[in-house]
């Protein structure tokens, strides 16, 4: 019984949510190990002179967790749960489920993309008219291997400059199959991958599915640490790196331009090639960081780069655009023609005019208008409800801030999740951005894409209350 040894206090936790607490802490440690018995209801209720009921209570919701099993004459056992293992399918699974009309009865804080509603939606239907006014029938059943040339110019003379031409540019069906499409190419069973971690669930699920060797460095507060990249690249060949450079997902966390030529000089020394994922750079709301993408400062061709608009446009839209270097053009653009012919052509033209005719730098200034409210509202509340239980760092951009629970919470991100769900409120558990799932046990990511400031208010004490027991 001396596990069981529990200082019960009078404060606003009930007695029998700090019996359970206590004792999933001693499961989730091992000091209670799987199968071990736990004392029956009436001696631990006389030992901590409580009432039998909250013995019980504190046994069921053991028990509704999965940490304890109660057999019917024998007693109650330690059942170690296998459930944070199987996080990632749990939680594809949960949204497998949950329709568009289920997802509005919940305060939502995994979106990655900008809210349907903030979308132009008569805009973009005058500018489809006039897409088909002008290209006919072209603008449905006409393709190109590489994309629609228009759309190719377009990137090229609002984003690019002189810097690259129009043949440089792939169009792709969004940043997923750009990354599909890059490592169907170039990346071979076993070949060397450096992540950043943690890292984007997408990217992870790509290079594991291509058996590749993956490296991981811990993202610091200005990108990944170079001394350890270095230490990496001395012992191993090294084929790509894969960064997301502004508002990384999921710690949002944007590299220094320090640490962006650290990166090149070395990708120039030991001859490895940077994946660069330009997520959400779209959105700085810190007037001190500039934007500056890796592939703008790269003298040698080491970077691949990757764009999307469909985070910032709208998530049907599946465009984006892969620029590499002269040495895998061919190969790549090779395997986006064996993945599919072409992406939208319709869509594609839709875009392209859309961006020459000067409404997507528009569209860009009222998302940013929009969501830099909603990002210091967020920030704001956040160190009001959260800041004594879990740490942050404000990222300055995009959509999405990254919590580490302090040391003495106990309850693990997994049990959050499930928690928060049951409370109707979505987080992303931190399981889904690492290789080891039990690295994520601590952390969470919740984005205020999805939110207006009553359901952010309204969400974040729920969480609180969850995190302290009390919900």
């Amino acid at each position: 019984m001396s596990h069981f040894n529990i200082i019960l206090k009078d404060n606003e936790v009930p007695k029998y949510i700090q019996i359970q607490l206590h004792i999933k802490k001693l499961i989730d440690l091992n000091r209670l190990k799987d199968g071990e018995k736990l004392p029956p209801i009436r001696e631990l209720s006389e030992s901590l002179g409580v009432n039998k009921s909250t013995v019980i209570n504190s046994y069921k919701k053991l028990e509704e967790e999965g940490y304890i099993v109660q057999k019917i004459g024998s007693g109650t056992f330690v059942k170690k749960k296998d459930g944070f293992k199987n996080i990632k399918r749990q939680y594809s699974e949960m949204f497998k489920k949950i329709n568009s009309d289920m997802l509005k009865s919940y305060i939502d804080f995994t979106g990655e993309t900008t809210n349907s509603t903030f979308f132009p939606v008569n805009v973009f239907k005058e500018v489809i008219n006039d897409v088909l006014e002008r290209d006919g029938v072209n603008a449905l059943v006409y393709q190109e291997l590489l994309g629609y040339e228009g759309l190719r110019k377009s990137i090229v003379g609002n984003f690019w400059g002189n810097s690259v031409s129009a043949e440089d540019v792939l169009i792709v069906s969004g940043a997923q199959q750009g990354l599909d499409i890059i490592s169907k190419a170039l990346l071979g069973s076993r070949d060397c991958v450096v992540m950043e971690k943690p890292t984007y669930s997408g990217a992870l699920a790509v290079f594991n599915w291509k058996r590749a060797e993956i490296h991981e460095i811990d993202i610091e507060e200005d990108g990944i640490n170079t001394t350890e990249l270095e230490n990496i690249l001395k012992r191993n060949k090294v084929k790509f790196l894969y960064v997301m450079s502004y508002f990384q997902n999921p710690t949002g966390i944007t590299y220094s331009r320090e640490k962006k030529l650290e990166i090149l000089r070395l990708a120039d020394i030991y001859d490895f090639y940077i994946i660069e994922d330009d997520y959400l750079s779209e959105l700085i709301y810190n007037p001190e960081i500039r934007y500056e993408s890796f592939k703008s400062m790269d003298t040698g061709n080491r970077v691949i780069y990757i764009k999307s608009f469909s985070k910032i446009f709208l998530p049907g839209i599946r465009i984006g655009y892969v620029l590499a270097p002269p040495k895998f053009k061919e190969a790549i653009q090779n395997a986006k023609i064996n993945s599919d012919i072409s992406t939208s052509s319709l869509m594609q033209r839709a875009l392209e005019l859309y961006i020459n005719t000067g409404y997507w730098r528009n569209h860009i200034a009222n998302l940013n208008d929009i969501y830099i409210v909603r990002y210091s509202f967020m920030l704001e509340l956040l160190r009001k409800y959260l800041g004594d239980l879990a740490h942050f760092k404000a990222p300055g951009g995009g959509f999405n801030f990254y919590l580490k629970l302090r040391g003495d919470i106990i309850i693990d991100s997994f049990d959050l999740f499930n928690r928060c769900r049951r409370s109707k409120v979505l987080i992303t558990p931190g399981a889904m951005f690492y290789r080891n799932v039990e690295d994520g046990r601590r952390c969470f990511r919740i984005g205020f894409s999805q939110t207006d400031e009553k359901d952010i208010e309204e969400g974040l004490k729920k969480i609180r209350k969850i995190i302290l027991g009390s919900d």
